[in-house]
């Protein structure tokens, strides 16, 4: 087929609502709904990234009116498919890491898009935090209770949520791309690049690392995940570090419910059924960030007593 005059081949879609498709040299990204962040947000942020010395897709040509914008092309190297099949993956993720924290030493929030106009940032709000942690209340719950004893459960996660949220402790106040996981990193001439970032937000030093650490895309050992952690923190991270693996914790286990509202949603909305697989290591990821901290005791105890899992 041809799109902007060229011979494109339409590629594999995520979970949003953009089009891929692959010219000769380059990428071409449709998306006539939200357009503004999937086009406009989307390369202000690219601009933002590469402006700070971290690779990121680099704008060629636009043609908004007609929905799309086209970048380079980073081949079809994903960090999943790099760590695919791979024993010892503690190498590569070592390397990630480094990304990361370059990521969060970027001092510009804000840069210009294609049409000359400022985009600014905006910070991850608490709101916006638990309106996706409801994700789960809305999408996942209703396959699991009857009408009768849905509203119960989801009052009772939405205080448990409302809670989590209340003991984060750190302050936003660094670059999170919140996508940051194994399908987000490219490697391309022997370099990582960040896509997918048109979410980006001012947010806490945790969420990345989570994001990354406890991926429910790639399986990894408990022991590696402590490894990454502690390597992160102790070379990275300078400030209270309670705070930053308690904030750790809570945040990984409210972006994993999320990601079930997201999953459920996008299997009973979109008939998109091929990330349901993912969800028993979501479930399992959040157990393991419960089992210990009085700030998860009354999560525990719902999660024990009924058949939510």
């Amino acid at each position: 087929m041809k799109l902007n005059n060229k011979k494109v081949t339409k590629l594999k879609g995520d979970a949003s609502e953009r089009k891929f498709y692959r010219s000769k040299n380059s990428i071409i990204i449709f998306s006539k709904k939200n357009k503004k962040k999937n086009l406009l947000i989307y390369d202000a942020i690219n601009r933002i990234l590469n402006s700070s010395g971290i690779k990121a897709p680099i704008l060629l040509k636009t043609n908004y009116k007609k929905n799309l914008i086209e970048v380079n092309d980073l081949g079809d190297i994903t960090l999943l498919k790099l760590l695919k099949n791979r024993k010892n993956k503690k190498k590569i993720f070592m390397k990630v890491l480094d990304l990361l924290s370059k990521v969060q030493k970027i001092k510009k929030f804000n840069n210009k898009d294609f049409t000359g106009r400022k985009y600014e940032m905006v910070r991850y709000s608490k709101d916006k935090l638990l309106r996706e942690a409801y994700l789960f209340n809305e999408w996942y719950l209703p396959q699991k209770f009857s009408k009768k004893k849905l509203n119960q459960f989801k009052k009772r996660f939405k205080n448990v949520f409302l809670r989590l949220s209340k003991a984060i402790k750190l302050p936003d106040d660094v670059f999170v791309h919140r996508d940051f996981h194994v399908s987000n990193i490219m490697f391309n001439q022997n370099k990582f690049h960040l896509i997918d970032s048109q979410d980006a937000v001012i947010g806490n030093p945790a969420y990345d690392l989570a994001s990354l650490i406890d991926d429910v895309r790639l399986k990894t050992s408990n022991s590696l995940k402590k490894e990454m952690f502690n390597h992160f923190s102790k070379k990275y991270f300078s400030r209270d570090l309670k705070k930053f693996e308690n904030d750790f914790l809570i945040l990984s286990v409210l972006r994993n419910f999320k990601i079930l509202g997201i999953f459920s949603r996008l299997a009973k909305r979109d008939n998109k059924n091929r990330y349901l697989k993912y969800m028993p290591y979501t479930w399992s990821l959040i157990k393991l960030r419960t089992k210990n901290g009085k700030v998860f005791d009354e999560l525990r105890l719902i999660l024990n007593n009924n058949k939510i899992i």
